[in-house]
């Protein structure tokens, strides 16, 4: 596959750094919030164009894994991770100096890239390495994608309006090293299992791989596919939402502010919490549970919302965010044991690519709802979609890779 063998221990390190690299690319996602304002102002540009540039840094970061996994896979995560490291810092540091919009959107879809690119390689990286505590250590790594902007956000936003320039130039060095450095650390193990550092036996079905011809025609798949656009969907209507929701229904902005704080931190509290479970009582029950508590959740924080009662309406928000985010920490690694290691990155980029039409859901049809039927009936239906897709979750079982994600031949390394 690619490069040398890493003893035991050192895993642990590959993680840390995979982390990192998360984080970094993380931060074009969640500070762009504190972010446009200032952007807009620069280049002139209206919310709803600041709203498309969002939209185009969500499509750059989602499809470009499809052939950055497909790479990693062949390759190797160095030199998408290089690569990577030098679009983060282009992204922040074009956006420092351009004076337009069409350019501030091209320099953000230009990060985007490099946030997709260093996402897949990251969220993977566990995938490939280990076989015990999977769940653990890939749910430290997608914890950073959102826990590192907790810290960069009021940084941000102390110095933005001060020197504009300067931060966005300083975060793009940094985002950027982090990338590069990850470009010397970070590899995988080699083809043959035997070899590869590992605390417990590699099983045939675990580094069998098939392609993603075959991935596409397994039922497992979409189901995998639904239930991401609905996990990024409703997500992305709590996140988008969470202060006019909570204001729709009556509540006070020192109630708003206190939630939109609680749904970012438990969005990364709930992904190592819970998807460390997946080791022990297995990805489909954990997943399928959790989005099932998800759904009652945001029920309840309706229920109590209506009716005025502010702290509980926090902590059933919260719980919300805390059950819905597992889902992109278990699901590589399911992806992983159901497809084949060798072949985990091209393929769980697949099943990511639901964040598009997720975004779609989350964005266009949320606010058509809201505008329609209003706050209540539009996150009851939410609430009912997660409900589903915790159903569909717990449907899950493993293909029969004896015939190539039911088709074909367990050694199949090519589409």
């Amino acid at each position: 596959m690619a490069d040398d063998p890493s003893p035991p221990g050192s895993r642990w390190l590959l993680v840390v750094v995979a982390a990192g690299v998360m984080g970094g690319a993380g931060t074009y996602q969640f500070v762009w919030s504190s972010l446009s304002g200032a952007v807009g102002a620069r280049v002139g540009a209206s919310p709803t164009e600041l709203g498309t540039v969002f939209t185009a840094f969500v499509v750059a970061q989602t499809l470009v894994q499809i052939p950055a996994g497909s790479i990693r896979d062949r390759y190797g995560p160095r030199v998408l991770l290089a690569a990577s490291g030098l679009l983060l810092a282009g992204g922040y540091a074009g956006l420092a100096v351009v004076q337009s919009y069409p350019l501030a959107a091209a320099a953000y879809s230009v990060g985007g890239v490099g946030s997709g690119i260093a996402y897949t390689v990251a969220v993977n990286t566990p995938v490939k390495w280990f076989t015990d505590r999977r769940g653990l250590a890939t749910g430290a790594v997608t914890m950073a994608y959102s826990a590192v902007s907790v810290v960069a956000i009021p940084l941000l936003q102390s110095r933005l309006d001060a020197s504009y320039r300067a931060t966005l130039l300083t975060l793009g060095l940094v985002v950027g090293a982090t990338g590069l450095l990850a470009a010397l650390v970070l590899r995988d193990p080699p083809s043959d299992p035997d070899e590869a550092a590992s605390e417990s036996t590699v099983s045939v079905d675990e580094t069998a791989a098939v392609g993603w011809r075959s991935v596409l025609r397994s039922w497992q798949f979409w189901v995998f596919f639904g239930v991401m656009i609905v996990v990024n969907g409703v997500g992305l209507m709590l996140i988008g939402q969470s202060i006019g929701f909570t204001r729709g229904l009556g509540l006070g902005p020192g109630t708003a502010t206190t939630v939109a704080s609680a749904v970012a931190l438990a969005d990364a509290g709930g992904i190592v919490v819970v998807s460390g479970l997946s080791d022990r009582v297995g990805g489909e029950r954990t997943v399928g549970v959790a989005l099932l508590l998800c759904g009652a959740s945001l029920a309840g924080a309706v229920a109590v919302g209506v009716r005025g009662i502010a702290p509980l309406f926090v902590v059933l928000v919260g719980a919300t965010a805390f059950f819905r985010s597992p889902a992109f920490a278990v699901f590589p690694s399911l992806v992983g044991s159901y497809y084949g290691r060798a072949r985990s990155s091209e393929n769980y980029a697949l099943v990511y690519s639901a964040k598009v039409p997720g975004g779609v859901l989350g964005g266009t049809v949320a606010g058509f709802l809201i505008a329609r039927f209003g706050w209540v009936p539009s996150f009851l239906v939410g609430a009912a979609l997660l409900a589903v897709a915790g159903l569909a979750t717990l449907t899950l079982r493993p293909p029969g890779l004896a015939g190539g994600a039911e088709h074909g031949d367990p050694g199949q390394q090519t589409s």
